[in-house]
């Protein structure tokens, strides 16, 4: 766990036991079935089916997480020592009632005001979104980093200090526990990158829990997901108050930046910094 969350390790254990209340809730409402019947060599083609839906899974998610340029790996490597850089400082977290190892809210501060000192267009973003038929309300915050390129197409890096956490599941089967134990605790990518990992983890959450006759908790679907990360967000460089938010969307409608000597190289493109 990131220290900056670990103050807040009371309330992550809350959360996750009352998810995992749901999930057996969830659970009881579909029982497995003893009396159901099925001849051996059906359940032997279950079994190869589900093998081969697992070894499909792991390899998507080894494919979509091998998929970094050079500019997600800076990215990385600064983050990375950010995230050090905030474990060794005292008192980070600056909210009232807190412990001094901090709260999520610092603690993505902290690592945006850091990335922004290393020459990065960064700032704390806030997902929200709204009830559906299929999902409910909820929201989220994160870090990016969006960088123009050379054509003047922003490209927005996400950053995710709990990502491993955001796909954990009480009652995941083995399988599914070991993709959730390949994911990166502290994930960096871009839009597509991180859409690409979401769809294989969704896709898995739901055959986890149609394998051990579970109903698919609305807030592990795919739309609920993507909301968090993808959808459109309010963007606050630290040091602004909530007046100077910035509302953001796709990579493709950021505005237009005045460039710096820092080059950046996405997938062999050249691209610049934010002064």
């Amino acid at each position: 766990m990131v220290v900056g969350e670990a103050a807040a390790g009371n309330e992550m254990s809350l959360s996750n036991m009352v998810l995992g209340f749901y999930e057996d809730a969830e659970r009881e409402r579909w029982p497995e079935d003893p009396a159901a019947d099925g001849s051996d060599d059906e359940m032997s083609s279950g079994g190869a089916e589900s093998r081969a839906f697992w070894q499909e899974q792991r390899s998507q998610l080894h494919e979509a997480l091998a998929k970094t340029s050079s500019a997600e790996s800076r990215i990385q490597a600064d983050t990375e020592e950010a995230v050090r850089q905030m474990r060794a400082a005292a008192g980070v977290c600056s909210c009232a009632g807190r412990a001094a190892a901090g709260c999520r809210g610092c603690a993505l501060r902290f690592v945006t005001e850091r990335l922004r000192d290393a020459g990065y267009n960064s700032a704390t973003c806030r997902s929200k979104w709204s009830r559906s038929s299929d999902i409910p309300p909820g929201e989220h915050t994160y870090v990016d980093v969006v960088v123009p390129t050379r054509s003047g197409k922003a490209v927005r890096v996400v950053i995710e200090l709990n990502f491993r956490a955001e796909f954990e599941m009480a009652r995941g089967g083995a399988e599914y526990k070991a993709l959730v134990a390949s994911l990166p605790e502290v994930f960096v990518g871009r839009s597509e990158k991180l859409r690409n990992v979401i769809k294989v983890m969704c896709a898995a959450a739901k055959q986890c829990a149609r394998e051990n006759n579970m109903h698919m908790a609305p807030w592990r679907k795919h739309r609920y997901m993507e909301a968090k990360w993808l959808g459109t967000s309010e963007r606050v460089a630290p040091g602004t108050g909530a007046g100077a938010a910035v509302a953001v969307g796709p990579p493709e409608k950021q505005p237009k930046f005045r460039a710096s000597m820092l080059t950046l190289d996405f997938g062999g493109r050249a691209a610049v910094e934010v002064v």
